[in-house]
């Protein structure tokens, strides 16, 4: 049962073993991050407004179908909405110059907004996967400090690779003078991004058997003692 109670604490199985495929794939923090994956992937030359147009509209979608499931609102969601929603107004008042301006740099200042709002996340203390986590979690599990200690920690991992996409892109566009340049448009920022997936993914279970290990090492020498 306390091994049960530990594994749960970090990743708890929850809600999401009963869940559709589409509340699963809701529920995930990639949701909040598609809009900023898609402006990376289409952003280029004439882009700025029909990318910033979609991006709005996969925004919107994500927060819509997150209240219609009596879903919180969440800070990622918001900010999305609000980022896309200015620059797609912003774009009709720039000039030719200002237009691109914006194209050279707004890799970076997608990258930088998301640093924010990591950080920012942290230091309110709500970082931004808890939200998200505990829509895939039975709200026993909500305030456990192991629980919410890991979210603390994978809301961290983003926040540097964040970074390491946004020190990455300004190399290539002031340094190398190159936005297409493969190492700093492309591999660095995507392996950045693949290696936060890929923590948020392993950490909570290494942190389940962690704590299952401290528990049975720790019942293991009460059990010594006794004797």
């Amino acid at each position: 049962m306390a091994d049960n109670t530990a594994r749960n604490a970090a990743s708890p199985p929850g809600k999401g073993e009963g869940s559709s495929i589409v509340d699963k794939v809701l529920d995930g923090p990639l949701t909040g991050l598609a809009p900023w994956i898609f402006l990376a992937i289409f952003e280029g030359p004439g882009s700025t407004g029909w990318v910033s147009a979609v991006a709005l509209a996969i925004s919107v979608f994500f927060v819509v179908a997150d209240r219609i499931r009596g879903k919180q609102l969440k800070i990622l969601g918001a900010v999305d909405v609000l980022f896309f929603a200015g620059l797609f107004i912003l774009h009709f008042f720039l000039s030719v110059d200002g237009q691109v301006w914006l194209e050279k740099w707004i890799g970076e200042i997608a990258n930088i907004t998301l640093v924010i709002i990591a950080v920012g996340s942290i230091l309110i203390r709500v970082p931004f996967t808890l939200q998200y986590a505990r829509d895939m979690v039975e709200p026993e599990y909500w305030n456990s400090p192991l629980f919410i200690k890991t979210n603390y920690i994978i809301t961290a991992v983003w926040a540097a690779a964040f970074a390491v996409a946004a020190a990455a892109g300004w190399y290539g566009d002031a340094v190398l003078d190159d936005s297409n340049n493969i190492w700093t448009g492309w591999v660095l920022q995507t392996g950045a991004m693949v290696c936060a997936i890929k923590f948020t993914a392993w950490y909570p279970d290494h942190v389940s058997e962690k704590a299952i290990a401290e528990h049975e090492g720790a019942e293991t020498g009460s059990t010594g003692e006794t004797l």
